[in-house]
């Protein structure tokens, strides 16, 4: 698939068959996610893939938008230790962004579905999340991104608005 068929292919599925996902593809979501920049090389990413069906369900009761049912959920979360010092150090959640952006759209490649949940900065969604991944005190949960083999397939859509562009030349 081309970069920009990825890109306007790219949708919010919220609905998966049972179908898993193979350990090869989750694989490739994972190097793609790591294939994302980050600031100063840091790669504060932690990633947490999560096929167990009980700790599947604690996440979907953890946040409030990820009530999904998916074969597979990948946790992304942000290790503080890595992170960049004193005040540079909230740039962990735009190296976890480009991952989790990274990681949509490897999924499309692939055929398969995904969506992604926030969690933080919503602190109740974050204590459920690091009570159910036993996460340690340095990670922080970013995001809940489920993935699946889609069992619904929203039309490609362009978003482009020449009126949220301003050219300063």
């Amino acid at each position: 698939m081309e970069l920009k068929e990825a890109l306007l292919n790219r949708r919010s599925i919220r609905k998966f068959t049972e179908e898993p996902v193979s350990d090869e593809d989750i694989i490739e979501l994972l190097h793609a996610g790591m294939s994302g920049p980050s600031a100063c090389n840091r790669t504060p990413w932690e990633f947490y893939v999560v096929t167990n069906p009980q700790t599947l369900e604690n996440l979907r009761k953890a946040a409030r938008y990820s009530k999904i049912t998916a074969p597979l959920s990948i946790v992304v979360c942000g290790n503080l230790s890595k992170a960049l010092p004193l005040q540079l150090s909230p740039f962990w959640i735009q190296d976890c962004s480009a991952a989790t952006e990274n990681i949509l759209l490897r999924a499309t490649d692939l055929g398969l579905g995904a969506v992604w949940c926030g969690v933080h900065p919503m602190k109740t969604a974050e204590k459920k999340v690091r009570e159910a991944l036993y996460l340690p005190e340095k990670t922080v949960p970013l995001n809940i991104i489920h993935i699946g083999h889609p069992a619904e397939n929203p039309e490609p859509r362009d978003q482009f608005s020449e009126k949220k562009v301003h050219y300063i030349k």
